[in-house]
């Protein structure tokens, strides 16, 4: 038998002796042995009765208190864990849309470098071909696709001056050419066909003012003050 048990026989035994008690007390007509038997018994349940729902309620209080916080625990942890789960989420999104972005990026990166090297190749028929003639507006086109763009304007005023863009324009010292080399047959060393290709004879001209000039404009603003290069 538990404790609890022992105690609540106790209380209910005591409660019957009392009664019992009460009744013989009665029963023999002793008024001041039944006052006393009484007063003794009732302290005596009072004491048993108000001790037993003390304990009792003690534990019912430390186990709720003990519910209380392994729920409040409970609660917290999976706000806790709600919350890793959220940041982790916002996470694996930003990292997917840095790697989108740094692909798009190499795409377009790529298809930039594409389309230059379309153009160079579109280009190099026209650099590097030798053809019968060529128009005047063809010569420009040539200069234009071999010259930097910093530095047609003043490699144009140049051959203007000396050739006015005439790729066959010679005159009675041997100077030839587009931009007049002297002798002419100096431009062999861009290409054999010196003579009669524009794209070897602007090559070698700017080749010719870049070590000289340092630039056709350098070539240019000596030009001006000598009428020469």
């Amino acid at each position: 038998m538990s404790r609890r048990s022992v105690r609540g026989f106790a209380v209910a035994s005591a409660t019957a002796v009392t009664t019992v008690g009460a009744v013989v007390g009665i029963a023999a007509a002793d008024p001041a042995a039944t006052s006393k038997d009484n007063l003794e018994a009732s302290a005596g349940d009072s004491t048993l009765l108000a001790d037993i729902p003390a304990g009792q309620q003690a534990q019912v209080q430390t186990a709720s208190l003990t519910q209380q916080a392994d729920a409040q625990f409970a609660q917290a942890s999976a706000a806790a864990n709600k919350s890793a789960e959220e940041a982790a989420r916002r996470q694996a999104a930003q990292d997917a849309k840095s790697k989108k972005n740094a692909a798009d990026k190499a795409a377009k990166d790529r298809d930039v470098e594409t389309q230059a090297a379309s153009r160079s190749t579109s280009r190099s028929p026209l650099q590097t071909q030798s053809q019968s003639s060529y128009s005047l507006a063809e010569v420009q086109a040539i200069a234009r696709q071999i010259v930097p763009a910093g530095q047609f304007q003043c490699f144009s005023n140049i051959v203007n001056n000396e050739s006015s863009w005439n790729y066959r324009a010679s005159n009675g010292s041997g100077a030839y050419g587009l931009v007049q080399a002297m002798p002419g047959s100096k431009m062999s060393s861009a290409g054999a066909d010196w003579a009669t290709n524009p794209a070897t004879q602007v090559k070698w001209g700017l080749n010719y003012m870049n070590q000289r000039y340092g630039s056709p404009c350098g070539a240019w603003s000596y030009w001006q003050s000598h009428h020469s290069y």
